[in-house]
């Protein structure tokens, strides 16, 4: 089954919105063995929806439209394709009576173009809307498939997971699925990564390997085409096994959800350890990091953004002498600052950052230079410097992200 997903929108054209609903939806279909030809956005014009309508229907054979199924006249979709099948649209009980429930509940008046969110292609299968007011549906037309789903990821991801994942699956003649393990890496480059790799890649076949670079991360795809997700496992799992002997100091976590802070934070919790953290030119964006995870209170400590000398000094004890002849930027100031937010915090591990985000250099030192200090209790502090390219957000994107992936490391030798 060959598909290919529309997107409706001219936000999305625009550039105010982000199109994850492909992304979420490619995902999903690969899990049932359905391949994506082609990705497409179209603004909110009945003549362009039209062409790009056809060009669909003459290529692929299952069709996804998101977006353009609410009540207001830029809402095009189903009117559009119902043209192009040769329907009408009538008014799906079930959705009708949601509809006119919430306005109700909340003591709103409903105003007339709120009816248009309960029409569906005549003679299609409906899919329920559980987290908003449109439905979804699917109709077949010759030889293709059409589904229309909202644009809102909140109502169309629990339809696509509870209802068109099932309806799509009944209508593959065979049983395929696409099984993958994704391993994060951090610490090497994508094409160094790809080079450690390069007579595994070229001689792929089933399971593939794709490596592809995602926020200054190195993501590693393995795929394998197979009758079950359980004939696929023993597929991927040699190849896995033979990456992770050549690059596996590398691999820090795995799934596609999956980051440096949420794997920090879920070790420290399965062995009961805490962290704090000391930053200078990342001016608290490890902290920020470590927080957004859930449940991460019970973990960090918390941390000190020492962005000048009199804090590292005061709040640190990192003494005048050694800022003076040393220098902020210097492995002895990130080694103090490791160990002193340790102990004055009480965590297991304490973490540092300090170093020259630009655009000028300090103290003499050029743009880029960043040490990270990792202090754990009980264990010998390590200090790392790093050579870092690319702008000031660039590099304490990477400095951060390097001080979460050492405390990972750290963590492994304890």
């Amino acid at each position: 089954m060959r598909a290919e997903i529309i997107a409706v929108g001219t936000e999305l054209l625009l550039g105010q919105i982000a199109n994850t609903n492909a992304q979420f939806l490619s995902q999903k279909l690969a899990e049932i063995g359905v391949g994506v030809y082609f990705h497409s956005v179209v603004g909110d014009n009945t003549q362009r929806l039209q062409q790009v309508i056809a060009l669909a229907a003459d290529r692929s054979d299952l069709v996804i439209f998101t977006g353009g199924l609410g009540p207001t006249q830029d809402d095009l979709t189903k009117e559009t394709v119902a043209g192009h099948v040769g329907v009408g649209l009538e008014t799906n009980p079930e959705a009708m009576e949601r509809i006119e429930q919430f306005f109700l509940q909340r003591g709103i008046v409903m105003t007339e173009n709120n009816r248009k969110q309960a029409l569906v292609l005549s003679g299609s299968h409906v899919f329920p809307n559980d987290f908003g007011m449109a439905p979804g549906m699917a109709i077949r037309h010759d030889s293709c498939t059409f589904v229309l789903l909202p644009g809102p990821p909140s109502e169309l991801y629990p339809m696509v997971e509870h209802y068109v994942m099932p309806y799509l699956t009944d209508l593959l003649p065979e049983k395929r699925v696409f099984h993958s393990h994704v391993l994060r890496f951090y610490g090497i480059g994508e094409s160094a990564l790809e080079e450690r790799l390069l007579d595994l890649i070229e001689k792929q076949d089933n399971p593939t390997i794709a490596p592809y670079a995602k926020e200054f991360e190195v993501t590693l795809r393995i795929t394998a085409r197979a009758s079950t997700a359980e004939e696929g496992e023993a597929l991927i799992l040699p190849v896995e096994e033979e990456i992770r002997k050549r690059v596996g100091e590398y691999v820090y976590g795995m799934g596609e959800d999956s980051s440096l802070h949420d794997v920090l934070v879920s070790e420290l919790k399965k062995r009961n350890e805490t962290i704090a953290c000391a930053e200078s030119c990342t001016g608290g964006t490890i902290a920020s990091l470590i927080t957004s995870v859930p449940g991460s209170s019970s973990v960090f400590q918390g941390g000190i953004v020492c962005y000048t000398n009199d804090v590292k000094n005061q709040l640190l004890d990192v003494p005048e002498e050694v800022l003076s002849t040393d220098g902020a930027v210097s492995r002895q100031t990130a080694q103090l600052l490791a160990e002193n937010v340790r102990a004055k915090l009480g965590a297991t591990y304490g973490v540092s950052v300090t170093g020259v985000a630009g655009p000028d250099p300090s103290e003499g030192k050029p743009v880029g230079l960043v040490y990270v200090g990792i202090a754990g209790e009980g264990m010998p502090t390590v200090v790392k410097e790093l050579r870092l390219a690319g702008r000031r957000k660039a590099i304490v994107g990477r400095a951060a992200k390097f001080a979460l992936f050492y405390a990972l490391q750290m963590q492994k030798e304890r």
